[in-house]
């Protein structure tokens, strides 16, 4: 077991490597094979200890690096550039790592589902849930996360009605819940003649993409599918056949949609995955404790319930209401710059659990 000198950090870069040769020689069983489900979960289990391991390499090469560094300083030798880069590199590692301690629940570890609503005001709000959306793709690509919009409704003139995409990547549901709620822009409105200031709203929901190991009961009588014509942003998205395809929950009046196939065979079971995972977060949420957070994720999407908001004029500044972090790059946090706002989120959440913990029955 080791102590990093810089960051004070404890990591046995034993115990990884070891669990991941026992996991190898599992693997390494055809029979393994022969039962999806265990090799799938085996599967994910190695990318998880190939994770740690390569984690712990790169911790423990940072360290070394930072204290030759050091050595060459007391030697007289000029390393400030260089020393202060690895520290700077280590200190971005940490805070990863740290991020990922946050995130403990039963579904961080899953894929996420986004759906992005304008809210009231036609096509201002419309445009800014379309930068929402470039936001968070921009964000899922800054992370090396994939990302697939399963739906696109344009709105009339710009923007969008409706959006929900799917981030693949580890951690992806857990980092990314930190961004449920009501999101508002206030900006000098490039479809105002008079250049007026507005502003704007928009709503993001997130759920975790359940894989098939978890039932989810979906009765077919519940179901009205419906099928159109695909309306995305143009080329291959936009089909000549009705094959893009709706699903309406009837008893949770759940509505998911796809359109980014060309078959609306694939397009379907598309859609039902997705159903399948709102379904589970819909039932998850009607047992959570936390009522208050689940309530405060669905209110209006208007003024007074906005978790974050992004001002463009007069000033300019990005403000997280939940956690008082302030940003004045709006531009840079548009791009996907994200971590600050959702670090803290995660933070706070930590604290608040243990100070509610802390509190006499």
């Amino acid at each position: 077991m080791t102590k990093c000198a810089t960051c004070g950090s404890i990591f046995d870069p034993t115990q990884a490597h070891r669990q991941l040769k026992e996991l190898e020689k599992q693997i390494a069983d055809p029979a393994i094979w022969s039962n999806p489900q265990k090799s799938q979960t085996l599967m994910r289990e190695r990318k998880r200890l190939a994770d740690i391991v390569s984690t712990e390499a790169e911790l423990a090469r940072r360290d070394g690096e930072i204290s030759t560094y050091f050595e060459l300083a007391r030697e007289g030798e000029q390393v400030d550039d260089d020393l202060k880069r690895e520290i700077d590199a280590l200190r971005t590692l940490v805070e990863r790592l740290e991020t990922e301690t946050l995130l403990s629940g039963p579904n961080d570890a899953l894929n996420a589902i986004v759906t992005i609503h304008p809210g009231a005001g036609g096509t201002e709000s419309q445009d800014w849930a379309d930068m929402l959306l470039r936001m968070y793709l921009r964000w899922a690509e800054r992370q090396g996360f994939g990302s697939v919009v399963n739906d696109y409704q344009p709105g009339e003139e710009a923007g969008l009605k409706s959006a929900t995409f799917t981030v693949s990547g580890e951690y992806a549901y857990g980092l990314l819940s930190s961004e449920i709620g009501v999101h508002r822009l206030v900006r000098i409105s490039p479809f105002d003649q008079a250049k007026r200031r507005h502003t704007s709203f928009a709503s993001v929901f997130v759920s975790p993409e359940i894989d098939d190991s978890v039932e989810v009961v979906i009765k077919p009588e519940d179901l009205r599918v419906d099928t159109y014509r695909s309306g995305g942003r143009g080329g291959q998205h936009v089909n000549t056949t009705d094959s893009a395809v709706r699903i309406t929950h009837l008893p949770t009046g759940i509505v998911v949609s796809c359109q980014n196939e060309r078959s609306q065979h694939k397009n379907r079971d598309r859609a039902m995955s997705i159903l399948r995972s709102k379904l589970y977060e819909h039932e998850m949420e009607k047992k959570r404790a936390e009522s208050k957070k689940i309530e405060e994720s669905k209110l209006d999407i208007d003024f007074g319930s906005q978790i974050r908001s992004y001002v463009l004029a007069p000033y300019r500044l990005v403000k997280d209401h939940r956690t008082k972090v302030e940003v004045g790059d709006v531009d840079r946090v548009l791009d996907g710059a994200l971590q600050p706002f959702i670090r803290a989120y995660l933070l706070t959440r930590r604290s608040e659990g243990q100070a509610g913990a802390a509190a006499p029955a």
